[in-house]
C-alpha cells in the first residue's frame, strides 16, 4: 500500500456559537432527520438558501412524526448508494460552484460516506461539515442507537476497494463507540485479520462520555483479543470531535504497521462519533482510495429516534477536496 503524505492540519475548524447568528451562508444544507433537539435546532439556525431534510427509511418514522412535507425527500431502499442517487436524481441541483453544507448530525454513517463521495465525484471542491454535540445522551452509557440486531457486516457502498489474494497481514481498524455488540459483529466478521485495533474517541464530546464509552467497548474486548504494548499497540486515541485528527491517526497507523510488515488489506470501521467517522471517510478518500482498503459497517434494521437531549456546541469543518 502506498502511503501519501496528506497534511490534516491544513483543514478548518471552528467551533459555531450558540447565541448569536451564524455568518455562513449556504446555497445548499443537506440534513438527516431525526427527533434529537441537536438535530432540528441546527437545521432551522443555518442560513441556506435551499435546506433539504433526507427522511432515512432505518429510522422507521411515523407519519405524524415527520417534518412538514415541503423540501422533505423520501425513498424506500435501505441502500445507501441507492438513497443518495434517488435524492440527487430527483432533485435538480446546480453543484458546480455551489457551497454545499451538510449537518451529519442526524445521519446514519454509510449515507454520510456515500453522499461525500458522491459529492467529491460530482466537482464539488469545498464543503462545509457541521456536527452538533450533545449535553448528554438520554440513558448515557447504556443508550442504544440501533436495535443491534445486525443483519450483516458488509463493505459500504463506494468503498468497497480492490482486494489483495495475500491475506497474511490484514488489518482491521475499528472506531471503538458505544455499541459494544456492534463492534463485536464487525471483529468477528474479520475474525482472520491477523491484527484489531481500536480507535477510542478521547478527548469525548462530554467528561463523562469516555468512561461511558469504555464500559461499553470492554464487553467486546474477547472478539478484539490483541493486548497493546508500546512497541505494538492495539488502542490508539483520537479527539472525539476532530475529523482531522482522527484522519491523521489512521494514517500514522499504517505507517507504523506497514513498517512492521507490509499490510496485506486493511479494513476500515467506524463506530464512534460522526466526526470519528468522518475522519475515516477523508482517510479513506484522500489516501485508500482505489486501493487494498474497504470500509466495512454492521447494518441493523431500525436505528434510535432521538439518543440525545439538548446542544453543547456546534462544529463546522471546512473540506477541500483535491483537485
Amino acid at each position: 500500500m502506498e502511503e501519501p503524505m496528506i497534511d490534516y492540519t491544513v483543514f478548518y475548524k471552528e467551533k459555531l456559537p450558540l447565541d448569536d447568528v451564524w455568518e455562513p451562508r449556504w446555497d445548499l444544507l443537506i440534513s438527516s432527520y431525526n427527533l434529537s433537539d441537536r438535530v432540528l435546532d441546527v437545521f432551522s439556525r443555518a442560513n441556506a438558501d435551499e435546506k433539504r431534510w433526507l427522511v432515512l427509511p432505518d429510522y422507521d418514522f411515523d407519519t405524524d412524526e415527520l417534518p412538514p412535507r415541503e423540501n422533505v425527500h423520501l425513498a424506500d431502499t435501505r441502500n445507501e448508494a441507492d438513497y443518495i442517487l434517488d435524492f440527487f436524481g430527483a432533485n435538480s441541483f446546480s453543484l458546480d460552484g455551489a457551497d454545499v453544507c451538510v449537518d451529519i448530525t442526524g445521519f446514519l454513517k454509510p449515507y454520510m460516506m456515500f453522499l461525500l463521495k458522491y459529492l467529491k465525484h460530482q466537482g464539488v471542491k469545498r464543503i462545509d461539515v457541521l456536527f452538533s454535540e450533545p449535553a448528554h445522551y438520554v440513558k448515557k452509557e447504556d443508550t442504544s442507537f440501533s436495535d443491534e440486531k445486525v443483519q450483516e457486516v458488509r463493505q459500504v457502498q463506494g468503498f468497497e476497494g480492490i482486494h489483495d489474494t495475500d491475506t497474511s497481514n490484514d488489518i482491521l481498524i475499528v472506531g471503538a463507540g458505544y455499541d459494544h455488540k456492534l463492534m463485536m459483529h464487525v471483529a468477528e466478521s474479520k475474525d482472520s485479520a491477523r491484527k484489531k485495533i481500536r480507535v477510542f474517541g478521547f478527548p469525548s464530546l462530554r467528561p463523562d462520555m469516555y468512561q461511558q464509552n469504555i464500559l461499553r467497548s470492554t464487553k467486546a474486548d474477547d472478539t478484539f483479543g490483541s493486548i497493546s504494548s508500546a512497541s505494538d499497540p492495539s488502542s490508539y486515541f483520537a479527539p472525539a470531535n476532530d475529523p482531522f485528527v482522527t484522519a491523521s491517526v489512521l494514517h500514522d497507523i499504517l505507517v507504523h504497521e506497514n513498517g512492521l510488515r507490509k499490510v496485506t488489506n486493511l479494513y476500515l470501521s467506524p463506530l464512534a462519533t460522526k466526526p470519528q467517522a468522518l475522519g475515516f471517510t477523508l482517510f479513506y478518500l484522500f489516501e485508500m482510495d482505489g486501493g487494498a482498503a474497504s470500509m466495512i459497517y454492521p447494518f441493523c434494521p431500525s436505528h434510535s429516534k432521538k439518543t440525545s437531549e439538548g446542544i453543547s456546541r456546534v462544529w463546522r469543518y471546512t473540506i477541500e477536496f483535491p483537485r
